[in-house]
């Protein structure tokens, strides 16, 4: 697959960038999908709920009375769950949600996002850029050139390498995220209307992933 490029300032660069098949071409693995994003959106909880259960709220142990000929039901003591004062019965415990995913199935994940949004045509290429310090200004001029700046799709921009001024810029801009290439995860491709992509960023999506599929080829 081969879409154009574009320069920084939105116009064509005149040449066009080669997505890999292996990557950006394959069926895209609905499943494999949900379990990764599944697993990402696991490993995001905390896990510290708790409440107090019997063995936790404070009161004595002592039986409330006599078992029988009272006329009430029987009881046990002030901290049972069926009372006012008592603990809850079952309540959550703090717990680790992290899920285990093979990496074999992890790429086909990635690989699986990136093909469906290269079906609908939602990647554009543009050549690798940096800023000198933060520029929201700049940013916002190479959406509207692309047309990308309509506020209603979130567009997700790959950097070729770690970009500070560059994420700093975007942090005014809504609906735009900017993460580096090789570090976007399934949810992240998922989440994006459109990916911009630097031709840095797929070469490295494409070394990283194409690798793999040829091995499990």
């Amino acid at each position: 697959m081969q879409l154009p490029v574009y320069n920084q300032d939105g116009t064509e660069a005149g040449h066009e960038a080669d997505l890999s098949d292996a990557v950006f071409g394959i069926e895209p693995h609905e499943h494999a999908v949900w379990l990764d994003v599944r697993r990402i959106q696991a490993a995001g909880r905390q896990g510290t709920h708790k409440t107090k259960e019997r063995s936790d709220v404070r009161g004595s142990g002592r039986k409330l009375y006599r078992q029988k000929g009272t006329g009430n039901a029987r009881a046990g003591d002030a901290k049972s769950p069926i009372r006012q004062t008592g603990g809850r019965a079952h309540g959550p415990r703090p717990r680790d949600y992290e899920l285990n995913l093979n990496k074999k199935t992890k790429r086909l994940a990635r690989r699986s996002a990136l093909s469906a949004k290269a079906d609908a045509e939602a990647i554009r290429v543009v050549e690798d850029f940096s800023f000198d310090r933060p520029s929201t200004g700049q940013l916002t001029d190479l959406l509207a050139q692309l047309e990308l700046d309509d506020g209603d799709r979130k567009v997700l921009l790959l950097t070729a390498e770690h970009a500070p001024h560059v994420y700093r810029s975007s942090q005014n801009v809504e609906d735009l995220a900017v993460k580096e290439g090789r570090n976007a995860s399934t949810v992240d491709v998922m989440k994006a209307d459109v990916i911009l992509a630097q031709e840095g960023a797929v070469e490295a999506l494409t070394r990283i992933l194409d690798d793999e599929a040829e091995s499990t080829a």
